[in-house]
């Protein structure tokens, strides 16, 4: 936490990697990325992963379009991230902050069919309540249909792509409203075009 300072804004960011299962990988996520306008949110990639951070709309409508532009190549792709809002030290890319609401991948990504899976986990921190604020964003999966059941340490959901993410962004913002003050992240796996037989 060296040389970082509390920011003044609810800053989102986004922690993720996409992998894709084939020998090109690079050219699916480099085509990824250049079909993905990127402007909206601050981002910064290294050899490990690649982080976005901006307002929520904007940092979920990156990391859907980048999922669903290699997935629709055909390929098993899994894109696997950590969401976090409210994270003590968040001050670089304030600026972002300031941007419209207006989506600027959401034409692109909706135009795509990409059936997905996901397993995903919320963890409010520092909220005696946390078990019924998870609870209440399952109720949420449940009402979009996504929802397919619980496992250990997360709960599946499986579906269209969009619809998918759709779910993880609403249930990440729910859940970071109980408390404006609060340090909330969500972990998500999405998977697509995998060979292996769903276990539902």
């Amino acid at each position: 936490m060296q040389g970082l300072s509390c920011g003044m804004s609810r800053i989102v960011g986004c922690r993720f990697s996409v992998y894709p299962m084939t020998d090109n990988f690079v050219d699916v996520i480099k085509g990824a990325l250049e079909e993905v306008d990127t402007s909206k949110v601050w981002s910064y990639t290294d050899d490990v992963s690649t982080c976005i951070r901006g307002r929520s709309e904007h940092v979920f409508d990156v990391a859907k379009a980048i999922f669903i532009h290699a997935a629709k190549t055909g390929v098993h792709v899994v894109f696997n991230g950590t969401f976090s809002i409210g994270c003590p030290g968040d001050s670089e890319g304030d600026t972002y902050m300031s941007e419209d609401d207006v989506r600027l991948n959401e034409d692109g990504s909706q135009n795509e069919q990409v059936e997905a899976a996901s397993q995903f986990a919320l963890y409010p921190m520092n909220n005696p309540d946390y078990m019924q604020v998870i609870a209440d964003q399952v109720s949420v999966a449940q009402e979009h249909g996504t929802f397919t059941k619980g496992v250990h340490y997360a709960s599946r959901l499986d579906g269209d792509a969009n619809e998918v993410f759709k779910t993880l962004e609403e249930a990440f913002v729910n859940a970071s409203k109980t408390d404006e003050r609060s340090h909330v992240t969500m972990t998500a796996a999405v998977s697509a075009n995998s060979p292996s037989t769903k276990d539902k």
